[in-house]
C-alpha cells in the first residue's frame, strides 16, 4: 500500500485539476517560482545561523556553558553527557544529531543516557532554525516573545526527558 500512496496522490491532483478545469502545469510552475523566491528570502538568515553554530562549537563555547551549568544539572540529576545535546538542539538540528549519534554510540540506546537523549531529541525543537526560516519568510522582525516561549518549551522538554526516564526506567 505504501508504494502506491505518492502515485495515487499525484493522480488525484491531476484528476481534480481536470474536473475543476485548472491548468495544473501553470499552477505548479507558479508554486515553484514562489518557493524559489521564498528560499532566496530566507537564505541570509540560514547562512548566519549556520555560521554562528559552527563558530559556537569550534570556539569551545558549548563546553564552557556545559561546565557552567554542571551544578544545576547535578541538582536536577541530569547526566552531564546530555547537556551539550540540550544546548545545541534549539540551535541546530544537524549539530544535535551528531552529538546524539555520539551518545548512542558511546553509551548505547538502552542506557539511561541513551534513553534520555532519545526522548530529548523527540520532545524539543530546533527553535532558532525554525524562527529564522518561518519569520524570515514572513518578514517578521520581532520574535522576542516567540523565542522566549519556545525556549521555555525546550527547557521543559530537557528537564522532563530526564525526569520521566528516571521515573519509568
Amino acid at each position: 500500500m505504501g508504494n502506491y500512496i505518492v502515485p495515487c496522490f499525484i493522480a488525484f491532483i491531476l484528476i481534480f485539476g481536470l474536473i475543476k478545469r485548472i491548468d495544473v502545469f501553470d499552477v505548479f510552475i507558479e508554486g515553484a517560482k514562489e518557493g524559489l523566491s521564498t528560499s532566496i528570502k530566507i537564505l541570509p538568515a540560514l547562512i548566519i545561523l549556520m555560521t554562528c553554530v559552527g563558530m559556537f562549537k569550534a570556539s569551545g563555547g558549548l563546553d564552557v556553558i556545559s561546565y557552567a551549568l554542571q551544578p544545576l544539572t547535578d541538582l536536577l540529576h541530569i547526566p552531564k553527557e546530555i547537556v551539550p545535546l540540550a544546548l545545541l538542539r534549539p540551535i541546530s538540528g544537524s549539530g544535535a544529531l551528531v552529538i546524539y549519534e555520539d551518545i548512542l554510540r558511546t553509551f548505547g540506546a538502552d542506557s539511561t543516557i541513551g534513553r534520555i537523549s532519545s526522548v530529548l531529541m523527540g520532545s524539543t525543537e530546533t527553535t532558532f532554525y525554525t524562527i529564522a526560516v518561518y519569520y524570515g519568510a514572513l518578514k517578521i522582525q520581532n520574535s522576542r516573545h516567540t523565542a522566549l516561549c519556545s525556549l521555555a518549551g525546550d527547557i521543559t522538554g530537557f528537564v522532563m526527558s530526564s525526569a520521566l526516564i528516571y521515573l519509568f526506567f
